[in-house]
């Protein structure tokens, strides 16, 4: 019956974790996050390509914000939404 139990949340947490459209089912386009290829910026500097919530007027949806888990890499956001 414990096992049961620790079987039962694991899948809960995970869930939890899970983007929302993989969770509905729905298209990446449409999910509030795009993938940005990888990239060398105008100082040299090479940026693997990665997921990035898409851009609007806060910061608060954003993974980087305290309150809110990166579902990617299971980081928590440790910025300020200011």
């Amino acid at each position: 019956m414990r096992r049961l139990l620790g079987i039962a949340a694991a899948a809960a947490i995970a869930f939890s974790m899970m983007p929302a459209d993989a969770k509905s089912g729905g298209s990446r386009s449409s999910s509030g996050y795009h993938y940005v290829k990888p990239h060398v910026t105008k100082n040299g500097a090479y940026v693997k390509g990665h997921n990035q919530t898409n851009p609007n007027k806060t910061k608060r949806d954003n993974w980087s914000t305290k309150g809110n888990v990166n579902p990617f890499t299971g980081r928590a956001g440790t910025k300020n939404p200011n």
